[in-house]
């Protein structure tokens, strides 16, 4: 079997993932603090809401976890059809791609959200709409992030991010791998978190839909002005 290609070091691709782990920040301030205490990057968390709504407790309903859920695999399968459908071509052209719909989905989002009542969760329609538009995005997030296979940097669930940074520790006698990318992933979700509340809280959802975006778009148009995009859109590992 061929070796598996080496990384180029000087690839900015940790980079970008860790700002948009930011942006899961501010997206799951969206949608936990203005439509329910619902995750739409986060599906463990809306499997145990779900549960506890069908259990009974009060203040979780059973159509908001499950809209999340069927709009969030839509958009990792979508996303796992156009990183099938870019594999022969470059990373810049496969990445933009998906920034462009992301940004696109969460644009619509914002559209929306000008006649939507987070305090009262409505209309009904607009908030199911919000919650399907957002999930989709992240789906599709989700998907393309798995396909680049950059350890530690996920973007979206920091279990084994912390997991990793404990167990291989200096402490547990580990050699502290990646353990930059690691606090770093840690801390740019923190601070997308505590930005998207800020903006939820004094200006509604739009404008950090509107943010969130810009940075999504943003960030990509950046890494595809690197040399380090022009990679094939099919290599199997991440820097």
């Amino acid at each position: 079997m061929p070796a598996p290609p080496i990384a180029d070091p000087k690839d900015p691709l940790p980079l970008v993932l860790i700002v948009l782990s930011a942006v899961t920040g501010l997206v799951d301030a969206v949608s936990v603090l203005g439509l329910g205490q619902v995750f739409v990057a986060n599906m463990t968390g809306n499997t145990v809401f779900l549960g506890f709504a069908v259990g009974g407790a009060p203040g979780f309903e059973v159509p908001r976890y499950v809209m999340a859920l069927l709009a969030f695999l839509a958009g990792a399968l979508a996303g796992g059809w156009v990183a099938n459908a870019f594999a022969r071509s470059t990373r810049r052209q496969w990445l933009l791609t998906v920034a462009a719909v992301e940004a696109i989905l969460f644009w619509i989002a914002a559209a929306v959200a000008l006649g939507y009542d987070a305090g009262g969760l409505s209309p009904a329609s607009r908030l199911f709409t919000l919650i399907g538009l957002t999930a989709i995005a992240m789906g599709l997030r989700n998907a393309t992030v798995r396909r680049l296979k950059v350890p530690d940097l996920t973007t979206t669930v920091l279990t084994l991010t912390l997991t990793g940074l404990a167990a291989d520790s200096s402490l547990s006698g580990g050699e502290n791998r990646n353990w930059r990318r690691r606090v770093a992933a840690v801390v740019a979700t923190f601070v997308g978190a505590v930005i998207g509340a800020v903006l939820v809280r004094l200006s509604g959802l739009v404008v950090p839909l509107v943010v969130t975006g810009a940075v999504v778009l943003g960030v990509t148009l950046a890494y595809a002005a690197h040399p380090a995009s022009r990679a094939s859109a099919g290599e199997p590992d991440g820097p």
